[in-house]
């Protein structure tokens, strides 16, 4: 090998190499000047791209701007308003604070600058040109700052080959938007490709407004607010229904302090509390905003700041999976179910009224149409004490659905139309929400009300019609028909015993003579070894019989008059798909669920006498909808519903 001298690296080169650090595609440019505009207090935040971002990203907002004499400054390498030493460092309240995004994005782009702090009367213009300064002048500007990137990678063209299409890249730059949006409610975020919108939030802080505005009706009908303190953590959000569960991962939302965050550690905990709940390989809605002091996490174990350590991982952990588990109980999660979808049915007001365009002249102007709009859609979902089950409520939302689709003279004006119909709905919706307020008694804590199928008093007037195909039964209750999969009803009911007498230590083995001999593979020996425990937890006694053989002398009290040794094999063999990360109590569930194989079966007849008794059974249930294996255990169909398919409705 040749010896070569050690020289210093020019600024350009060094410039160039740490934009290559923080600016990997046009997505890091965004996030990084977005979260500057979120921490310059801005209310408004509007991003531009086209073709990608490759060729231009405009991001404007309404913060506090940036003085002239510190623009060069704003510049350099290092230079930050976030933080002053070391000590800061524990004490982090910006999403920023390593002072290298202006450096290391003027390194490989054009970039032009224009900014006005609230307090001077004039602006400053100021242009980068791959690190070397072009030009500052003197400019009228509104408050804040709007900064242009043009032709990203333009000195770097090795980087810009290995860019993805301009969909891709506008795909990726989207989705960190609707992140920071979600973690920031009371910011107005609007996102424009190639001219045309493709999001916009309200910014009126309202959390559920936001998650309608970004994920869709579907999801934010179908979510429970959720909220815990304690001395170190306050934590709130929204969960999900198992209606809207996915096959990934994508809808689970994590935030720490304001910043979006990925964390196996919260997915886990989140993911063990829907065990029940959702089906296999499916995953949660979830959006969690944890505050906390800064001391309890490290922020800067990750370049990105995406990733955190916690201090005590086993007391979050824990903490969010309480907060889940006790959510899901509190709740009734019956799905309605439609014989065919139909495409006539009336729509919320909300659906409506989202359509409506925002046509502000500038980012940050809300007409009367949108103004109006927020408030229309913030009194509809705003949350109740009680999760919105006053009849009032319902009435009120009723009446502004109705308004919405009389017909009107085709010359009416639209601000006539705002100003005499939907604001006197509006006042209609705040005179109910107010009546809600003074005659509801407000709890120190939000009260989440039980299920009202599933009641002792809901259970008097349940009319049983009958068993539908040997395994379904069929129930009216006020106007709607709900149908109980005995197996997977049953199967519930002896989960949550079995489960209750292993917490209570109550758990009754029955010894059975002559004991059961079961030859195992040597796989199978494994899963018995490491799965011992569980299973004398839930009630069998194994003994070594030598070789490849084990002898099951007792058995679960509920399994002694059925084929065990069947059973016993088919839950061994289920113990494959326990993670080895799994605690023990999760195993002992696993294991717990799957020993319900005594519940009766699909196309067992029952007796009007049983079927009572099970659903007497059910009514003691702390989660009644799901069996263990996260099927539900009833549906429901509406009368309305069966009289659309009879011609009674048209």
């Amino acid at each position: 090998m040749v010896r070569k001298n050690i020289n210093v690296l020019s600024q350009a080169t060094i410039d160039k190499i740490a934009a290559g650090e923080v600016v990997e595609r046009p997505l890091s440019v965004v996030k990084e000047l977005v979260e500057n505009s979120i921490d310059s207090g801005a209310s408004a935040i509007s991003v531009e791209i086209k073709d990608g971002g490759k060729s231009l990203i405009r991001v404007t907002d309404n913060g506090c701007g940036i003085p002239r004499d510190q623009l060069a400054l704003a510049f350099l390498r290092h230079s930050t308003s976030k933080i002053d030493d070391t000590s800061d460092l524990m004490d982090i309240h910006s999403l920023g604070f390593r002072g290298e995004a202006l450096s290391s994005i003027s390194a490989v782009s054009r970039v032009e600058l224009i900014t006005k702090p609230q307090d001077q009367f004039m602006g400053s213009k100021y242009v980068m040109e791959g690190s070397k300064e072009v030009g500052l002048e003197e400019v009228g500007a509104p408050d804040g700052t709007t900064i242009f990137v043009y032709q990203l990678f333009y000195n770097t063209p090795a980087r810009k080959k290995f860019l993805k299409s301009d969909t891709t890249e506008a795909n990726y730059i989207v989705e960190m938007i609707e992140n920071l949006a979600l973690s920031h409610p009371d910011i107005s975020f609007s996102f424009s490709v190639n001219g045309k919108e493709k999001l916009h939030t309200s910014g009126n802080g309202a959390l559920k407004d936001c998650i309608y505005q970004i994920c869709g009706k579907e999801i934010s009908d179908n979510i429970l607010y959720v909220e815990e303190e304690n001395d170190r953590y306050v934590i709130n959000g929204y969960i999900g229904n198992s209606t809207i569960a996915r096959g990934n991962r994508n809808l689970e939302n994590f935030y720490i302090n304001g910043r979006y965050i990925k964390s196996s550690l919260l997915s886990k905990a989140v993911e063990n509390a829907y065990v029940g709940f959702l089906m296999q390989h499916q995953y949660p809605f979830c959006l969690l905003n944890i505050n906390t002091k800064e001391a309890n996490i490290d922020v800067n174990v990750h370049p990105t700041k995406q990733e955190v350590r916690f201090d005590d991982e086993i007391e979050i952990s824990d903490l969010i999976y309480k907060i889940v588990r006790d959510r899901l109980n509190f709740r009734e999660d019956i799905k309605d179910v439609y014989l065919e979808e139909d495409k006539s049915a009336k729509v919320s007001s909300a659906s409506i009224l989202s359509d409506l365009e925002y046509k502000s002249v500038q980012p940050f102007e809300k007409n009367k149409m949108a103004a109006v709009r927020e408030k229309l859609i913030a009194e509809i979902h705003k949350d109740s004490p009680y999760e919105r089950q006053y009849k009032d409520f319902y009435e009120a939302k009723d009446a502004v659905e109705e308004a919405e689709h009389k017909e009107t003279d085709s010359n009416l004006n639209v601000n006539s139309y705002v100003d005499t119909n939907l604001s006197n709905d509006i006042d209609a919706i705040a005179d109910a929400n107010a009546n809600i307020s003074t005659t509801a008694p407000q709890p120190q804590k939000i009260i989440y009300e039980q299920a009202s199928f599933l009641t002792p008093e809901a259970k008097a007037k349940h009319k049983i019609i009958g068993q539908l195909f040997d395994t379904y039964w069929m129930v009216e209750y006020q106007d709607k028909l709900y149908i109980i999969d005995q197996h997977a009803a049953h199967e519930k009911v002896l989960y949550e015993k079995t489960m209750k007498k292993i917490h209570e230590k109550e758990m009754t083995s029955q010894l059975i003579s002559p004991p059961i001999i079961v030859s195992l593979t040597t796989k199978e020996r494994n899963l018995i070894e490491e799965y011992m425990d569980s299973f004398v937890g839930i009630g069998f006694q194994l003994e070594d019989f030598g070789g490849n053989e084990y002898a099951i002398t007792g058995v679960p009290g509920n399994m002694f008059s059925l084929d065990c040794k069947s059973i016993f094999l088919e839950i061994l063999n289920d113990c494959e798909n326990i993670k080895p990360t799994d605690s023990y109590d999760i195993v002992l569930e696993k294991v717990a669920s799957m020993s319900c194989k005594a519940a009766v079966k699909g196309n067992d007849r029952l007796s009007v006498a049983e079927a009572e008794e099970l659903i007497d059974e059910l009514l003691s249930l702390d989660n009644p909808y799901h069996c263990p294996h996260g099927r539900p255990t009833i549906i429901s169909m509406s009368k309305y519903e069966l009289e659309k398919k009879f011609k009674r409705i048209v």
